[in-house]
């Protein structure tokens, strides 16, 4: 996780300081808020959503729950830290990815995919957060989402501006991106199958017992037993782009 970083518009995390180990076994170790969400994350990785609380997560930490609303006023304060510790990751893969041009492909372009396929690969690595995107960071208003949120939205910004769009064709292009990449990433840990050791796809997915009367497609829908993967990702979104977004000059997309 990148290192501690502050929230735009919003309010809630504050400065660490000593706090006393859980079961009054002396002090414990500073936390900072880098570490609360950290440790969130991890447990939500390792046994989902519904058992975030702010006693367990205070037991994880070795700490009283009541030590850790120094760093979060309410379970709703966490989980706004975990879409920013989800979005400080995808920062960090865009740092580390050392991608160059693609010959004959616009930079702003290959820019896109680079966030498209970051954002993918993050939410892949921590799938039982990634409900939070769609039900927390959406919902909630534009300047009050975390900072790294922000930052993220403004790259898309960036490369729409660079590649020719006004303001508000860009934010019909943006509203496009995000509703295809969060779309496309929250079905892909969606869970399909019924019984995911068995090998006949029909059976693995529970085909098999839907009516074929009124379901005689649905049934036939095998391909939804393996993921679509970054590359169905990028599929998508260059759907989008050649539709979207014309070049400089060209006559408007009707």
């Amino acid at each position: 996780m990148a290192k501690e970083q502050g929230r735009a518009g919003g309010k809630g995390w504050r400065g660490a300081g000593p706090v006393r180990r859980s079961g009054g076994r002396g002090w414990y170790r500073p936390l900072n808020r880098e570490r609360v969400l950290a440790a969130a994350l991890a447990l939500v990785d390792r046994e989902g959503l519904p058992v975030l609380s702010m006693r367990r997560l205070g037991a994880e930490l070795g700490v009283e729950a009541m030590a850790l609303y120094r760093y979060a006023p309410s379970k709703n304060a966490l989980l706004d830290g975990l879409v920013e510790a989800l979005y400080l990751e995808v920062e960090e893969c865009l740092a580390a990815d050392a991608a160059g041009a693609v010959a004959g492909v616009p930079a702003w372009r290959c820019g896109l995919h680079r966030i498209g396929r970051a954002t993918y690969d993050v939410c892949l690595a921590h799938p039982e957060a990634v409900p939070l995107l769609p039900t927390r960071m959406l919902r909630a208003p534009l300047a009050r989402r975390p900072l790294a949120v922000l930052r993220d939205h403004e790259r898309v910004f960036a490369l729409l501006e660079e590649a020719g769009l006004d303001g508000v064709r860009a934010g019909v292009v943006f509203r496009a991106i995000t509703g295809w990449v969060l779309g496309y990433v929250s079905v892909e840990v969606c869970p399909m199958a019924d019984n995911p050791d068995e090998p006949d796809p029909v059976v693995r997915l529970g085909l098999d017992h839907l009516p074929p009367q009124e379901l005689p497609r649905l049934r036939m829908a095998v391909a939804l037993t393996e993921p679509g993967g970054p590359e169905g990702l990028a599929v998508g979104l260059d759907a989008l782009l050649d539709r979207l977004v014309r070049p400089i000059g060209a006559e408007p997309v009707q």
